[in-house]
């Protein structure tokens, strides 16, 4: 792809994203639909997804951003849930929407309806969970699609590798496609595993932060790339490191935690805006290539398929949720009941995503022996049409449906009471080791200065606890939130004086950086809190 076309992605698609926050409509979805119609705006290249960039080099990065934001005692909470739909649901899919492609199209072989069958089974929770933080879904479904999303990726590309071994002829049997399946599964957490502890020894050994930035951006690719040299999953090895690192993320120091927060934000932020450009600029390219099809009869291929794919999900989801809890005690005994409600929801964010157009494209042109693929434009555009149905009707119900069912969402309240009894137990915790400190002579220190540790120790055990409180009836502020406005207030003006020194060239710019650089962490700790 050419430089220009590019920077024109990127910069259009950053721009569609930064639109959306002013607007009730998820970022990922107008992404599309502005796609959509740029695609027939004349002059605009041709964008076609290649699968040898986007899975080696767009799929890492978005899974390990998404898996160290994770929780892994949370997954783990949810680990039965999450199971089912990421593995189960997706081998029932494919078999399920594969069946029904053979049935639904003349001429379609089984082997290749299977193919298209795995290429939509895996949902892309990037817009579902967007749409779950922008709403406030219960942590639970959260989590959930969040877990389903860092590893039904690598179930997908499983089964599609073989279904397609046996589209293209290669004699695939039901012994060697489970042999298949272990291998790239186990093999992948087999990689992880080995993978994560020396990566995490090699970051908390490193004394700078520049340095363990550019390592952490090259973890994903590493851990991927090793294991795909091993015919392992490479999704599955970046998942089990990613998650590691980030329960461990505590142990490096706090100038990498903040590199790393920025960098990783704004990687996650360009490629999941571009990512959702490419998929609305498919539309020309996968039009041009449908051949024979006539428009009443494909379009009614893709309605058909849509509406296979949302009720598969309607048709695993309620079982797999209200089942096991049917057949056993111990679940009974240590969960609640649930409702409907949670799980018509899960059902209902299936969204697919850029990883089903990926995998897709990669259909080979011709089987072994040299014949055309069977069907390989049909496949490629119910795939674009199930995409884009899910994503359009899917996504933008969404928001709605949610706060129709009225789910119970996040406790501000609750959530601000645990967090202030956290901080007073790590306050008082602090407060004996200043004492023990202070006690030794080595560590003496002037009253003024000693005082001041004690106030900036006092000063955030009282923070959380002043959200709770009374607010000025002036300002609708808290105290709490006051304090931290007239802190910012104060360092804008030490921030303007700073400047008009260096434009009088009492200071250099150098110093100029450094001062800055003091106050800049000082604001950023203000603006966490208010956070």
């Amino acid at each position: 792809m050419d430089v220009l076309p590019l920077l024109l992605l990127v910069a259009g698609s950053a721009a569609v994203a930064g639109a959306a926050r002013r607007t009730p409509v998820p970022a990922p979805l107008l992404i599309v639909a502005v796609a959509l119609a740029v695609s027939y705006v004349p002059g605009v290249p041709a964008y076609e997804l290649d699968p040898d960039v986007v899975l080696p080099l767009v799929l890492p990065p978005l899974l390990y951003t998404a898996a160290t934001d994770s929780s892994y005692l949370d997954l783990r909470a949810q680990l039965r849930p999450v199971a089912l739909l990421s593995v189960g649901y997706v081998l029932f899919a494919t078999l399920v929407v594969g069946w029904a492609a053979y049935l639904l199209v003349p001429g379609l072989p089984l082997p290749a309806a299977l193919v298209l069958g795995a290429v939509v089974a895996p949902p892309d929770a990037v817009a579902a969970t967007a749409v779950a933080r922008r709403v406030g879904l219960p942590s639970r479904i959260t989590t959930i699609l969040q877990g389903e999303s860092l590893v039904n990726d690598a179930t997908a590309i499983t089964a599609y590798r073989v279904a397609l071994a046996a589209a293209v002829g290669e004699g695939a049997t039901w012994a060697g496609g489970i042999g298949e399946f272990l291998l790239a599964s186990v093999g992948g957490v087999v990689v992880g595993l080995v993978l994560m502890i020396p990566i995490h020894w090699l970051r908390t050994h490193m004394n700078e932060a520049l340095l363990q930035n550019t390592l952490s951006l090259l973890i994903p690719f590493v851990a991927y790339g090793i294991a795909e040299q091993f015919h392992a999953s490479g999704v599955l090895a970046v998942v089990v490191v990613a998650l590691y690192l980030g329960h461990r993320s505590w142990e490096v120091d706090f100038a990498t935690r903040l590199q790393e927060e920025a960098v990783w934000k704004m990687v996650a932020f360009v490629l999941e805006s571009a990512v959702f450009a490419l998929i609305g600029l498919q539309l020309p390219v996968v039009l041009k290539g449908l051949g024979a099809y006539e428009g009443t009869t494909a379009a009614w291929y893709a309605i058909a398929l849509f509406l296979v794919v949302v009720a598969t999900r309607f048709v695993w989801v309620f079982p797999a949720a209200f089942l096991p809890r049917i057949l056993s005690a111990r679940i009974r005994e240590r969960e609640e009941n649930p409702t409907w409600k949670g799980p018509f929801i899960i059902s209902w964010a299936g969204m697919r995503g850029v990883v089903s157009l990926a995998i897709a494209f990669s259909i080979p042109l011709t089987v072994d022996g040299g014949d055309a693929f069977p069907e390989r434009n049909l496949i490629l555009f119910l795939t674009f049409t199930t995409v884009i149905g899910t994503l359009v009707v899917q996504g933008l119900t969404l928001p709605p449906l949610i706060r129709m069912l009225k789910l119970p969402g996040r406790d501000p309240q609750a959530e601000t009471l645990a967090e202030a009894n956290a901080q007073a137990q790590a306050s008082r915790a602090a407060e004996e080791r200043l004492d023990e400190l202070l006690a030794d002579e080595r560590n003496a220190l002037p009253p003024p200065l000693a005082e001041r540790l004690r106030t900036v120790m006092e000063r955030r055990r009282n923070a959380v606890w002043e959200r709770l409180g009374a607010v000025n009836p002036v300002t609708g502020e808290t105290a709490d939130d006051t304090y931290r406005r007239l802190s910012r207030e104060m360092i804008g003006t030490e921030r303007d004086v700073f400047v008009k020194l260096r434009d009088h060239r009492y200071i250099d710019d150098e110093m100029l950086r450094t001062l800055l650089r003091r106050l800049d962490l000082e604001e950023a700790a203000a603006y966490r809190e208010a956070a």
